[in-house]
């Protein structure tokens, strides 16, 4: 009979284990999104407010003067200057109208208060507020802009996996804070591992892509903003991103490895892997998933049936060399990528 004091801490841990399962079924499923237009009517900005431009703005109020300085040496405030001849962008494209947010601050109180070393600060809580906005409407106040012939990489973000798991523009991109709001590829790295934790573990195994040496970067083969395949991918397939790099597997082939030639995946992991060549298994194993053991000779020149055989097989790959596809026929006349 069991015993009725270890059903409690029993079931504790069983309720524990579902509430846990169920939260991170949470984390993997997508969050409904609002129709186009409530994102459009966050950003509108004060209803009772006008356009007064970036330099009464900033005459007003001297709290933002050190982003001034960050925003005037970045890629947009270069667009303030007219003779850029590029749209005019300024502080209220993003932050909305700001005649509200300077009403009653006279160029005399702001003199008053420089001379007693106070800083004059607007009401910034009547402008947009882009901090607590949702992603969805974070980046729209970005692709107000940066969409169609002005960021034409762009159209594929809305339907991105970036996109619809609530990642906004300013996750990655700092206004106020760089010159060149682009992140470099040096830098990506870095900034993608901060979500994608078990890509930084998969690139620190024996063998791995040489992210972490500055030879790669994981812009090379995926496009943040949306790629036009799955995982982002800038080109249309595995297969085509790898052979940017490995031209030589392309092929085609007069003798083609079939599986191999569909998807680079079938046999090679693409961050990184414990085998060597970034290989999902070890040879001859990976090798034995598919194709069935054959009879090689021992060291005496005997020939060892298949079933005794695997006992000797090390690598396929010492005698099958151009197992990504050949052009040239093996020894019986037959593709079996030995040359």
């Amino acid at each position: 009979m069991c015993n009725t004091g270890y059903r409690i801490p029993i079931l504790g841990i069983f309720v524990f284990l579902l509430v846990l399962m169920g939260g991170c079924q949470g984390l993997k499923g997508s969050r409904p999104l609002l129709p186009q237009k409530e994102y459009e009517k966050m950003i509108v900005g004060n209803l009772y407010a006008d356009y007064v431009g970036t330099q009464n703005c900033l005459a007003a109020c001297h709290e933002h003067d050190r982003l001034k300085e960050f925003f005037d040496a970045s890629t947009m405030g270069a667009q303030l200057k007219k003779e850029s001849g590029m749209p005019l962008v300024d502080c209220e494209s993003c932050h909305g109208p700001g005649s509200v947010a300077i009403s009653g601050l006279t160029r005399e109180l702001v003199e008053k208060n420089a001379r007693q070393g106070i800083k004059t600060a607007c009401d910034y809580k009547t402008l947009i507020d882009l901090k607590n906005l949702p992603a969805p409407a974070q980046s729209l106040t970005c692709l107000k802009c940066h969409s169609a012939n002005a960021t034409f990489n762009l159209h594929n973000w809305n339907a991105g996996t970036h996109a619809i798991s609530d990642v906004s523009c300013f996750d990655c991109h700092k206004v106020h804070q760089s010159p060149d709001l682009k992140v470099t590829p040096i830098k990506s790295g870095q900034l993608c591992f901060s979500c994608h934790q078990a890509a930084q573990v998969e690139f620190s195994l024996t063998s791995h892509h040489p992210l972490r040496e500055g030879r790669v970067f994981c812009i090379d083969c995926h496009d943040p903003h949306g790629g036009i395949s799955g995982s982002l991918l800038k080109e249309e397939s595995v297969k085509e991103s790898c052979v940017q790099c490995h031209p030589d597997k392309r092929g085609p082939f007069l003798y083609e490895h079939a599986d191999v030639m569909d998807d680079c995946q079938n046999c090679h992991t693409a961050h990184g892997s414990v085998n060597t060549n970034l290989l999902n298994a070890r040879e001859p194993f990976l090798c034995l998933q598919c194709h069935e053991g054959h009879a090689v000779n021992n060291r005496a020149g005997d020939r060892i049936s298949p079933e005794s055989a695997r006992a000797f097989y090390t690598r396929c790959t010492d005698c099958h060399s151009t197992i990504h596809g050949s052009d040239v026929p093996s020894a019986s006349g037959t593709g079996r990528f030995t040359q």
